[in-house]
C-alpha cells in the first residue's frame, strides 16, 4: 500500500466508521481540512471505501413489488421526474445497476455483458473492487460488414475487466452472420468454443434491452447491423427489440429467421446463468423490455420509474 493510500485508508476510518468530522480528522492527522477531503475522495475512487444505498423493504403496492408480483423478478426501481430526459433517466439507472453488479460480485466469478447504450453507461461507474479470479466476457460479437465494431465493445468490457481486476474474454466475430450455415461453421472452431464455454459458466449477465425505435436508438439498428430491408421485415414479423442481439416480440417470443444468424445467447441459454441483471431506462423501452421480462431471462431489473409504470399498464391491459 501506497503512503497516499495509507493516509486515504486512515482518514476513511476515522470518518466512515469512527464518525469523526474533516476538521476533527484534519487536527489528529495534522493535516488541513481540504487536504482530508481529497484523502477521502481518492479512498472513494481507488475502491477502498464502498458507499451504496441499500433499497428499501419492497412492499406489495409499490412498483418493485409490483414488478416482482407479476414477472417474478428482483426490482430496483430508481425514482424519475416524467419530464426527464432518456440521457438522465439512463444515468440515473446506470449509477444504481452499477454499485448492484459491484455488490454480487465476488472472487473468482464469471460475469459476461452483453455491449450496448446502457452498459456503456454503467461500467464507468463500476467501483473499483479487485476480486481474484475473476473473468469478463463479451456475450455477443460486435463486428458488422463495415467495422469491426471492437473498440466500442472493448471499452466496456476492459472497464468493468478493470473495476473488478479481471481477465478479458472477447468474442471475435460478427454480431450477425450473413449466413445460419456460417455461424454453425464459426460455432465449431476450438477459438470460438472456448469463448462459448466462458459463457457457458457465466455467475452473472449484465445487459439491456434494444428498441428498434426511441430517442437512445439501439447500436443494432443504427449502426449498420442489420440493413434496412431486414429491419423492416423484423418489424413486420412483430420484433419490437432485443436482448444481447437476439431478436424478440413483445410476448417474449424469438422464432424468427433473423435470429439464426445472431451471435448473443437465445433466451434458452441466457437463463442457464444464475444472476441476470437487466438495466433499462426510458419510456421507448417498454415493449422490448416486457419482451424480455416475458421471456423470463431477468433475475433482476434495475428501471427507471417512469417506464415501470408503463410497462405494468401495457401488462394488465391498461395501454398498447
Amino acid at each position: 500500500m501506497s503512503d497516499r493510500e495509507e493516509l486515504a485508508h486512515q482518514a476513511a476510518s476515522m470518518h466512515y466508521l469512527q464518525g469523526l468530522t474533516m476538521e476533527a480528522i484534519a487536527g489528529q492527522m495534522g493535516v488541513s481540512r481540504s487536504t482530508v477531503s481529497r484523502l477521502l475522495s481518492f479512498a472513494r475512487e481507488s475502491g477502498l471505501v464502498h458507499i451504496s444505498v441499500e433499497a428499501p423493504p419492497v412492499s406489495r403496492s409499490s412498483l418493485g413489488g409490483q414488478l416482482r408480483r407479476e414477472f417474478g423478478v428482483n426490482a430496483w426501481v430508481v425514482p424519475v421526474r416524467s419530464a426527464a430526459p432518456d440521457i438522465s433517466r439512463l444515468g440515473d439507472v446506470a449509477q444504481v445497476c452499477a454499485n448492484h453488479l459491484s455488490s454480487l460480485m465476488e472472487p473468482g466469478m464469471t460475469l459476461g455483458i452483453a455491449w450496448g447504450n446502457t452498459t456503456s453507461a454503467i461500467t464507468p461507474n463500476l467501483p473499483g473492487r479487485k476480486l481474484r479470479g475473476t473473468t469478463v466476457v463479451q456475450l455477443n460479437g460486435a463486428a458488422n460488414a463495415s467495422e469491426s465494431g471492437m473498440p466500442y465493445a472493448d471499452a466496456i468490457i476492459s472497464q468493468a475487466a478493470t473495476a473488478f481486476g479481471a481477465k478479458m474474454v472477447h468474442f471475435p466475430v460478427p454480431a450477425f452472420f450473413d449466413y445460419p450455415e456460417t455461424k454453425n461453421a464459426m460455432w465449431r472452431e476450438r477459438s470460438v468454443r472456448r469463448v462459448l464455454e466462458t459463457i457457458e459458466s457465466c455467475d452473472i449477465a449484465l445487459f439491456g434491452v434494444g428498441a428498434m425505435s426511441g430517442r437512445l436508438p439501439s447500436h443494432v439498428y443504427s449502426a449498420g447491423f442489420l440493413d434496412e430491408s431486414e429491419i423492416d421485415a423484423a418489424r413486420q414479423d412483430g420484433v419490437v427489440g432485443d436482448v444481447c442481439t437476439v431478436l424478440m416480440r413483445q410476448d417474449g417470443s424469438t422464432d424468427m429467421a433473423l435470429n439464426a444468424r445472431a451471435s448473443g445467447p437465445p433466451p434458452s441459454q441466457l437463463r442457464r446463468i444464475p444472476r441476470r441483471i437487466c438495466a433499462v431506462a426510458g419510456d421507448s423501452k417498454a415493449g422490448p423490455l416486457l419482451g424480455a421480462l416475458r421471456a423470463g431471462v431477468v433475475t433482476d431489473l434495475v428501471v427507471d420509474s417512469s417506464l415501470a409504470t408503463r410497462v405494468l399498464s401495457i401488462s394488465n391491459g391498461r395501454s398498447r
